[in-house]
């Protein structure tokens, strides 16, 4: 690779060669192992080979040729016993597991690392190494490079598509007797590219291709960020095999799921927002360009509900005794990060009464209602698209279920259930088609570190929202729901530019939620200069103490959405552990968003968001991109001076408060609503300020009732023999103490990752981590994350 990667640095790498060639669909045949906390299996990646990647082999030489003639330390593959495969001899009633299961007695022969025996861990990007010539096949072979960490990788082979039945109908010979590469990756080259309308057929043939028979071991071998394939004499992309089949476990600390045990006490697992993604729960291409579909089936025990990222409302298939298998896909193209698992027993909550006809079905929508429903070609590359499906345009409330363990059924039913249809009634009120055709809603365990996180056609909350009034519940599911048009369908190209996803639904969440309530204007409006006004004193102590650089919305500036040659590039501070933390991508980005519609006024900016949600829709951008469309389509007496330019300046590319932010909130008077909040915490200050005497409190009482503050003590005096208690809380009591006290939390989590005593007791997952990307979880009210931008990403 063509970047180097700093170990001091907090600086996340992203290693896929996407430039050269992208994956466009995975397959994923997966046994989920609780007794080990081992998910294990295989996935099939299907290849398109990019124009790119013939015209940078020079550069590729020049770099090998600066390293040591030091030979490639790949892992030499056993000699192959999988013929060519002819296709009458392969059944098309073969199950599943067939082929999955020759491989299942094989011991896991990597060092503990996942390294197969490299002694050098890599420090760095830099994979140049193993580019170069190893001697026995005389010229460069090229190399297929995975995101890949924490991951066993126990053999990777090509896949012999061409024994599938049927598969002759995706080449020009009516019979295949003569199988080449060439062959192979033309079938190959025909399934991906199959029209839209035959989606069916197109998963029935990857699910297909997933099966047959393997035709050759490849050679591989890992470092600490990727996976790093290649077949002796494939010399470009062109040439390397377009479908591949790799076997693999997750290892129990590897840190894309998180096993844990639920509410009440039963075991799960859950993919939780890493900042790392999930390239340790599969190897895959982590840039968000990398934009592919995929099918996965997932067998646990019979007693577990397997909930995923996919467009079916998946039933288990009884296996063998005591187990099931769930299948899920996706024919949207969506960044890999994106992909969510939840396995648990769970429990789907349904109220106890129906709700009122008129607000549960789908109401058509008249020609003089559907005014910024705009009928033309999409911009993205060709999926079934509901923007174009008549029917869907109109759906103002998509199927949806909502999943919690048992002991929560009580609070599902009196807060959540209510509030899932109006919310998604007033998204579509707002933005129009929805992007996903269903919705799984689950509260997941106690140690999730966020009130929310939205992925494709799955929200994961926190069981925090079901305290107290709807209000909090309310805001947090719309504020996951508007992920679903900022975030999901329409992603950030480079996730330094997080405020594309959290600034939109931080701006939406008010907006949904007021419509949600059906509030008269004077009173929504109240409602949202009072949220303004908490989030101004939010954003104000932010500034104020959190470091400048990483107040910055587009901190690579003109090289934002820039990649290497070869489309590996840095996210840059990734894994900074303190950006869990800071709220500056949710606020700034909200206050910007506020700003332009206060300029423009709220019928035309929303007018524009509609129109700009159904030109972008399946696509990335960057913040140039929504920017110039709006000064575009508004009139030029409404512009008074803004541009792209100015709005770079002052908002996107500069540290502390936005100048524009400063007048306004100096110069505007506060509503009728915030004025009260104000005269009533005055008085309470005023209340707190009398002297009175304390009464000193027992030390058990301390224990018992304000376990955080015996947290800090523990860190502030370096008691090391209690640092156990603080890992035990940071795990399972994270929101509930920054709910209580965020002050406490973050000066509490700050002195954990930064004093190296604590940081080299507590498990890295302890001390949380978020990037960039669509995954990274919100931390409080304000914003969630998302997911291309953590997506997934989010929320």
């Amino acid at each position: 690779m063509d970047i180097k990667l700093d170990p001091s640095r907090d600086d996340l790498p992203l290693m896929a060669n996407t430039s050269h060639i992208l994956v466009k669909h995975y397959v994923l045949d997966l046994d989920v192992d609780f007794e080990s906390q081992i998910i294990e299996g295989t996935i099939v990646l299907f290849f398109e080979s990019g124009n790119r990647f013939e015209k940078q082999r020079g550069s590729t030489e020049e770099t090998c040729r600066s390293e040591s003639n030091e030979a490639c330390r790949f892992r030499t593959p056993e000699p192959c016993h999988s013929p060519v495969t002819d296709t009458r001899t392969f059944s098309s009633k073969t199950g599943y597991n067939d082929f999955a299961n020759c491989g299942r007695g094989e011991k896991d022969t990597s060092s503990k690392d996942g390294n197969h025996g490299n002694p050098e861990q890599a420090s760095g990007i830099s994979s140049a190494k193993y580019r170069c010539d190893t001697g026995s096949h005389g010229s460069e072979d090229f190399l297929l490079v995975l995101d890949c960490c924490d991951l066993s990788v126990l053999k990777v082979e090509e896949v012999d598509v061409a024994a599938v039945p049927g598969i002759e109908k995706f080449t020009r010979s009516p019979r295949l007797t003569v199988v080449s590469e060439e062959l192979r990756n033309q079938i190959v080259h025909e399934l991906v590219t199959l029209p839209a309308a035959r989606w069916r057929e197109q998963l029935d043939y990857y699910a297909g291709c997933s099966q047959a028979p393997g035709c050759g071991e490849l050679l591989f071998d890992t470092d600490t960020w990727s996976l790093q394939i290649r077949k002796t004499g494939a010399q470009t992309a062109t040439d390397f095999p377009h479908a591949i089949r790799i076997w693999y476990s997750t290892k129990p600390q590897g840190r894309s799921v998180t096993w844990t045990s639920d509410q009440s006490g039963r075991p799960c697992v859950y993919t939780m927002g890493s900042p790392i993604n999930n390239r340790a729960l599969f190897p895959c291409q982590e840039p968000p360009v990398a934009m592919s579909t995929w099918q996965a089936t997932v067998r646990a025990a019979a007693s577990f509900v397997v909930l995923m990222s996919g467009e079916n409302s998946a039933k288990p298939t009884q296996l063998r005794e005591g187990y099931a298998s769930w299948h899920y896909y996706v024919t949207m193209p969506m960044p890999a990060s994106t992909f969510t698992v939840a396995v648990g027993s769970w429990t789907e909550m349904k109220p106890e009464t129906c709700l009122s006809e008129d607000l549960a079905a789908e109401r058509s929508l008249s020609p003089s209602e559907a005014d910024f429903r705009y009928v033309g070609i999409c911009g993205h590359t060709e999926y079934p698209c509901r923007f174009q499906n008549p029917s869907a345009t109109t759906q103002e409330i998509i199927p949806h279920r909502v999943f919690a363990p048992v002991c929560l059924r009580g609070a599902c039913q009196e807060t959540l259930l209510q509030l899932v249809p109006p919310c998604l009634s007033a998204a579509h009120s707002v933005l129009g088609t929805h992007p996903f055709s269903r919705l799984d809603i689950l509260i997941v365990p106690a140690n999730f570190p966020s009130l929310g996180m939205a992925s494709p056609h799955i929200i994961f909350l926190s069981q925090s929202i079901l305290t107290g009034a709807n209000h909090l519940c309310g805001t947090r599911l719309c504020h996951e729901i508007a992920h679903a048009w900022f975030g999901l369908a329409i992603g950030a190209r480079d996730w330094t530019e997080e405020w594309l996803s959290e600034g939109f639904a931080t701006h939406l969440e008010d907006v949904f939620w007021a419509e949600a309530q059906q509030l008269a204007p004077h009173e929504a409006q109240e409602r949202q200069e009072l949220k303004a006004c908490l989030r101004w004193c939010r954003l104000q102590d932010e500034v104020r103490n959190s470091p400048e650089e990483m107040q910055v919305l587009r901190p690579n500036k003109e090289k934002t959405g820039h990649v290497s040659d070869s489309g590996s590039s840095v996210i840059k501070h990734g894994l900074n552990p303190e950006k869990v933390f800071m709220q500056v991508h949710y606020l700034k980005g909200y206050f910007l968003l506020r700003f332009l519609a206060q300029r423009l006024g709220d019928d035309t900016y929303f007018a524009f968001l509609r129109k700009f949600v159904h030109t972008f829709h399946g696509q990335l951008i960057l913040s140039q991109d929504f920017l110039q469309m709006l000064l575009e389509n508004i009139p030029e007496e409404k512009r008074l001076e803004l541009s792209v330019e100015n709005i770079f300046r002052d908002w996107l590319e500069s540290s502390g408060i936005p100048q524009p932010l400063q007048r306004e909130r100096q110069a505007g008077a506060e509503c009728g609503l915030a004025l009260q909040v104000s005269a009533e915490v005055e008085k309470w200050i005023r209340v707190n300020r009398r002297p009175r005497k304390r009464k000193r409190r027992e030390a058990e009482e301390v224990f018992e009732k304000v376990r955080h503050r015996w947290c800090e003590l523990i860190v502030k005096h370096k008691y090391t023999k209690a640092y156990k208690d603080v890992e035990r809380f940071l795990q399972e009591d994270q929101m509930r103490l920054g709910r209580e006290s965020p002050t406490t939390w973050d000066s509490l989590v700050s002195t954990c990752t930064s004093r190296a005593p604590v940081a080299s007791v507590l498990p890295a997952r302890t001390c949380l981590t978020v990037h960039g990307g669509r995954r990274s979880p919100s931390w409080e009210p304000a914003g969630s994350r998302r997911p291309w931008a953590c997506t997934s990403t989010g929320s």
